[in-house]
């Protein structure tokens, strides 16, 4: 049997390295799927992982680019399964990750006729694959558009697109003949060296050495850099913060670590960013302004790889273009040790304050289990190695703040995206990165509503094929879309709005055991540490669900005028929780103020 265009497609990938496609069938797609299925068993295989929907593909290949820093490639059939991957490729786009999609299209012959599942797929992918987006139109173009999506991909840390008539996948494959107007492509790519100029370097020295009280700002551009930071923060004496994405940057047992920054972040951190004289961001590209330092009131320098990321969020004196841990150890031998450590030690003891308010808040009563309480039990439990999802939602401030990181851990989450939906794709993409590693994702009840539930069936499909068994999926049961709620009362001024807010109570644990996992049903905080021992002791995946109280609010680390005028408007407008909000924002406003008092 002669060589398809699909075969072509599927030994090409093997040869660029991929060994993991994340997708959904159909007949749009078809042929590719032929040619898998053909290559099974031989030289050139391919693993197949089955989402329960393209969506959740498209976020297991971002998840998987994260943490194995290597190409995910999805796949999709024409139509809707091509518009279901948007969400997840945006996902890749904004936390900047290597990702291509494969997707069909109908027949050649039918294009332009108002066809089933037509879509004008070249403009529907512009935007978020803007870096490559190509439809094929024969045999012979097939080569170079899969080692340009390929590369262009790696290089330039984005999604590419190429799009597949079903009709050109059964074709046989010719390669480009000798001639005028064709292409000739090569396979492989190396990331090259990325260094600043050495009178940037300089320039940035100065800056540094200059200031009495530095704070870094690190993010996941610092994932690989953690040696380096630590050996430059200890010559400027600075405290660090981290934002979400580089949550894993830095281990949680370093006293001048403040931890999380911004709306889910820590009181050192923002105590940090308002007093400090100098910043220095490191491969963070973190949104919110108003949690760094005033404009004017600090010295800026900063260091990412991407040059269009420089001095968006703060106005940088000077700006290093280049990989962060080289540049970092470029930039080592300029800096001068700092003579007064007193700084430094003011943000040591904020941190040790800042952790005794943490465990008084996780500890603080609540109707039936605090939530904070389920991220400050699972946090010293947490295994060597483990890698930790979170969604978006309430359930990402405990992850931000209750969680403590120790090296070798690896954590992730819906960053430039915040989309709710993708803790559980993520934490199965984790698997297929190190099938050797415990995997654990925290999950809002919403979350898994709106499609985790699902993906709970393929962890149920595939987890006997893992080295390492150990997968737990923790839900937070409130019974609230609660982050949006607590947004409704402090952003908005306005009472919780039940027909948009309440979610139906559903059995997380229950659902779990109906598809061959192990569920655990938490409803009193005395049982939560054993649970999470039993959890993480399985020998088989498991769904913790716990019972939540939504009148915990998750405060951020300053509450401004602002803020406390819109929660006292929600109160008069009458909220239908009304006493319950009460006691919860009283009990942690006030273990701030009188820990251990309440």
């Amino acid at each position: 049997m002669s060589q398809t265009v699909s075969d072509f497609i599927v030994q090409r990938l093997h040869q660029w390295g991929v060994r993991h496609i994340f997708g959904y069938p159909g007949d749009g797609i078809n042929g590719v799927f032929g040619a898998m299925n053909r290559a099974q068993g031989k030289e050139g295989e391919i693993g197949f992982v089955q989402a329960r929907h393209e969506e959740m593909a498209a976020f297991m290949a971002s998840a998987y680019a994260k943490f194995s820093g290597q190409l995910g490639v999805c796949i999709a059939t024409s139509g809707p399964g091509a518009s279901h991957l948007i969400t997840g490729l945006y996902d890749a786009l904004l936390d900047h990750q290597p990702v291509l999609a494969i997707v069909g299209q109908q027949a050649r012959n039918a294009l332009g006729g108002h066809y089933q599942q037509e879509i004008d797929l070249l403009s529907m992918f512009k935007d978020v694959a803007g870096a490559y987006v190509m439809q094929a139109s024969s045999p012979a173009q097939v080569r170079h558009l899969i080692d340009r999506a390929v590369r262009i991909a790696l290089a330039r840390r984005a999604p590419t697109v190429i799009i597949l008539p079903n009709d050109l996948q059964e074709e046989p494959y010719e390669s480009p003949p000798r001639a005028h107007g064709t292409l000739h492509s090569g396979i492989g790519y190396s990331a090259p060296s990325i260094m600043p100029r050495e009178a940037d370097l300089d320039r940035a020295a100065e800056v540094l050495n200059a200031g009495k009280k530095v704070a870094m700002l690190v993010g996941a551009g610092a994932l690989g850099a953690t040696d380096e930071v630590i050996a430059v923060a200890d010559r400027l004496s600075a405290g660090c913060a981290k934002a979400l994405l580089g949550k894993a940057a830095l281990p949680d047992d370093l006293p001048w670590v403040t931890g999380s920054i911004g709306l889910l972040g820590t009181e050192p951190s923002y105590n940090m960013m308002m007093e400090c004289d100098t910043l220095l961001m490191v491969g963070s590209a973190f949104p919110y302004a108003e949690f760094l330092p005033k404009e004017g009131a600090a010295r800026g320098v900063q260091i990412d790889i991407d040059a269009g990321m420089m001095s968006i969020r703060f106005p940088m004196e000077v700006g290093l273009v280049g990989d962060a841990a080289e540049t970092l150890r470029a930039l080592l031998p300029r800096l001068k040790p700092k003579s007064d450590g007193a700084w430094r030690q003011s943000i040591e003891a904020d941190v040790a304050t800042w952790w005794k308010t943490l465990d008084g808040r996780a500890h603080q009563p609540a109707a039936p289990v605090n939530p904070q309480l389920v991220a400050w039990e699972l946090s010293p439990r947490l295994p060597d190695r483990a890698i930790i999802t979170s969604d978006s939602g309430s359930c990402a401030n405990w992850f931000a703040r209750d969680l403590k990181m120790r090296r070798g851990m690896t954590a992730s989450l819906s960053g430039g995206l915040a989309s709710m939906g993708a803790a559980v794709p993520y934490a199965l993409a984790a698997k297929y990165a190190h099938p050797d590693r415990p995997v654990i994702a925290l999950v809002g009840d919403g979350a898994m509503q709106m499609n985790n539930m699902a993906e709970l069936i393929t962890a149920a499909k595939y987890w006997r094929s893992w080295r390492d068994p150990r997968f737990v999926v923790c839900v937070f049961n409130n019974e609230d879309l609660n982050q949006v709620t607590w947004e409704q009362r402090i952003i908005n001024g306005d009472p919780k709005f039940e027909a948009s807010q309440r979610i139906p109570d559903v059995s997380y644990s229950r659902f779990a055991e109906l598809i061959g996992l192990r569920g655990i049903f938490v409803d009193t905080p005395q049982l939560l540490g054993s649970a999470w021992e039993q959890a993480l002791a399985s020998e088989m995946p498991v769904v913790l669900e716990v019972k939540t109280d939504p009148e915990v609010p998750p405060l951020p680390p300053h509450i401004t005028l602002q803020q406390a005028k819109n929660f006292s408007l929600a109160l008069l407008k009458g909220d239908p929780n009304e006493s319950g909000m009460i006691k919860g924002a009283a009990r942690q406003v006030l273990e701030t103020i009188l820990p251990g008092k309440q």
